[in-house]
Parts: C-alpha cells; sequence; structure tokens
C-alpha cells in the first residue's frame, strides 16, 4: 500500500429529506481510507447506510458535512472533473443487470468508452478485453441484452464498468442472487481483476462469507456510524461486537468457534472454507 490512500473519507454525514418529518440520518460522521493493492470490505444490516457510503466514493452524492479525497484532493475540488472521478473510481450497483439499456451486449459495454471520447479501435480493443476478463465470449457483443441469463447480464453490466478501466473498483451486494456457482465465478473474476497492479476493490455485502474471502480490511456499519474497523481476521473475531448488531462471523469461522469453544488445537482466527478444511482435515488426521 502507498502512504497516501487513493480515497479517504473524513467525519463524513448525510441525511435524507432534511429539515422535514422524514429527515432520516444516513451516514454519521464516517472515516474511511482505501489503499491502492487492497480490498476493502463493508459490512452492515440493511438500512445501516452502506450504498449511501458507495454513492459518495465516485461523487454520485456530495458530501452534505464532513469531506472525501481521491488521492489527496478534495472531491469539491474535483466537482469540474467529476467525470474523471467517476471514470477512475467505478461504481457497480446492486442489481445492476437492470441498468443495462441499449440493444445489443457490446453497445453497452462501449458505452463508457465512448463517452470518453476514444477511437473506435480503442472502444473495441476494451470492449474484447473487458467481455474476456468477466469470462463473456466477445462474440456476445452482438447478442440481444434481454436474451441473456441473469449471470450473463451481471457479468455484462461488471464489464460495461471494467471498459473504462478503473483504478478503484466499487461494489454494491455484487452477488446478491446468484446461485453458489455464479457466486463463485464472480468472485474469482474480482480476485482476479484486482491482481493488476495499482488497482484497489471496496466491496458492501451482507454475505459474510463474501467479505472473509476477498477482504484485507473491514468496517462495520451500523446505523451510519462506523462501530468497527480492521483487518478481516480481527473484525470477525469480534464475534460479540457483530451479534450485539445483528450481525454473524461467516459460517466457517463460526464452525471454528465452535470447535475452539471444545478445546480442539484449532486455529481461532480460520476465515474461509478452504481454511476451515484444512484445519478439520488436520485435526481428524492428529487423531489418528
Amino acid at each position: 500500500m502507498t502512504d497516501i490512500p487513493v480515497i479517504d473519507v473524513k467525519e463524513l454525514s448525510h441525511t435524507y429529506l432534511s429539515g422535514t418529518p422524514l429527515e432520516v440520518r444516513s451516514l454519521d460522521k464516517v472515516n474511511m481510507k482505501v489503499f491502492i493493492n487492497e480490498i476493502v470490505g463493508i459490512i452492515g444490516p440493511s438500512g445501516s447506510g452502506k450504498s449511501t457510503l458507495l454513492q459518495h466514493l465516485n461523487g454520485l452524492l456530495v458530501p452534505q458535512n464532513g469531506d472525501l479525497y481521491i488521492n489527496g484532493t478534495s472531491i469539491s475540488e474535483l466537482s469540474s472533473r467529476i467525470r474523471e472521478v467517476r471514470q477512475s473510481i467505478g461504481l457497480v450497483f446492486q442489481n445492476p443487470e437492470k441498468q443495462l439499456f441499449e440493444h445489443y451486449a457490446g453497445d453497452d459495454v462501449a458505452f463508457g468508452p465512448r463517452n470518453m471520447g476514444l477511437t473506435r479501435e480503442e472502444i473495441r480493443k476494451r470492449v474484447r478485453a473487458a467481455m474476456e476478463t468477466v469470462g463473456l465470449p466477445f462474440a456476445y457483443k452482438d447478442r440481444l441484452t434481454a436474451e441473456l441469463s441473469l449471470g450473463e447480464k451481471r457479468r455484462l453490466a461488471l464489464a460495461g464498468v471494467l471498459a473504462m478501466e478503473p483504478r478503484v473498483l466499487v461494489l454494491d451486494e455484487p452477488t446478491s442472487s446468484l446461485d453458489p456457482e455464479g457466486r463463485s465465478e464472480l468472485l474469482d473474476i474480482l480476485s482476479r481483476w484486482k491482481m493488476g497492479t495499482g488497482k484497489a476493490l471496496v466491496i458492501a455485502s451482507h454475505n459474510m462469507e463474501d467479505i472473509a474471502e476477498l477482504s484485507n480490511r473491514v468496517y462495520v456499519l451500523v446505523e451510519g456510524r462506523v462501530v468497527a474497523s480492521g483487518s478481516a481476521k480481527e473484525v470477525f473475531a469480534g464475534h460479540d461486537i457483530l451479534a450485539r448488531h445483528g450481525l454473524s462471523a461467516p459460517l466457517p469461522a463460526q464452525i471454528i468457534l465452535e470447535l475452539v469453544k471444545q478445546g480442539l488445537p484449532v486455529s481461532p482466527d480460520v476465515l474461509t472454507e478452504d481454511e476451515t478444511v484444512e484445519e478439520i482435515r488436520s485435526l481428524l488426521n492428529a487423531g489418528k
């Protein structure tokens, strides 16, 4: 990681319908940093402010109170270059397949690059690269978007953001509505994308297994406030804090916790399914 965060959220607050009887405080003095070459996870119950926070990260919402810095520069100073910010920090909404609006798949992926004023050759190059990155054959460019499956639409929407070659990719509930195979494939795509140098990934999700599997650091957002943060292992080790806010550690971590409570010699900071399988296999082999 570099010393200067690519995204630095400072004391950010946001209120919807301010000054009305329907006023709702969505964010309350949130602080968060995102560094290049890391994956940041955001977890929290429904209504905790996750989506509102994500929409601030690329300038869709502007700070009412507090500030947000991109590469050390306040977002307010970048207002005249907000298109550049949105190209650099790509946001993929929850259920992005509902945002597909072009008739043909290739045109949807090409929409962003075309608005960047790129040449026809460069647009075609980016469309091909983005589609291949998400596991869609380039021949799909001629497919009707309405005829694609849910998983294919989800990949196509992601390709449309990747075609702009963002430095930071921000995703809101990326695996929602996907079956286990689709979830696994998408997580693999995200992991491989992030392995490119000079990139960062921010994921907000209800799925604790997703966050545990991918994230280096995690923020826990409850009623618009950050109630815990740290490495994935540190955050998910705080079972009491999570339970207090209606959250739970990933299932593999819960299994390991039960084994620890029974006095069995397993590592207490296991988070992923593969790690859990390995711990149990070692435990069984030791008992032979």
